[in-house]
């Protein structure tokens, strides 16, 4: 009896796993079973991590502003100041507190500082920023009319 070639398609789906796992060290990226076992598993992994990762940016972002703001003050903290800028109303995600803390400690300082105030708290905060962003425009334009960039 001749022998009768199989088809062609599990040998694509079997090249498709292998070239997701083509990096992989030893039998792992060669033996069929080990191939699908380590792909189930990396895509895992990477579901799980992404989702870790997002924790960890928040943590860091959350360490960074409340250093900042613990050099200011003894006794003012991260909390106090989320709590604040929650009562007055201003809605600054904590990735742009921990670039602003990073950046420019004495805007961080003058948000704070607003935030406790009572008074007119939410225009003089819009105005600084505006000054901020405008002096930081200046200062890039006037750096590539110098050609220093």
């Amino acid at each position: 009896m001749t022998r009768i070639r199989r088809g062609y398609i599990a040998r694509r789906r079997r090249i498709k796993k292998r070239l997701f796992v083509s990096s992989f060290r030893g039998g792992l990226s060669k033996r069929t079973r080990s191939i699908t076992q380590q792909e189930r598993r990396a895509l895992a992994s990477s579901h799980r991590d992404r989702d870790r990762q997002k924790i960890n940016f928040r943590r860091l972002w959350i360490t960074r502003i409340n250093s900042v703001i613990r050099e200011g003050w003894v006794s003012y903290n991260y909390s106090r100041l989320i709590h604040d800028l929650y009562k007055r109303q201003l809605l600054l995600n904590r990735k742009i507190l921990a670039q602003i803390a990073i950046a420019n400690k004495n805007c961080l300082y003058l948000i704070s500082n607003e935030s406790i105030k009572e008074v007119n708290w939410k225009e003089s905060i819009k105005n600084y920023l505006y000054l901020i962003s405008n002096e930081s425009i200046k200062e890039v334009n006037w750096k590539e009319s110098a050609g220093v960039i």
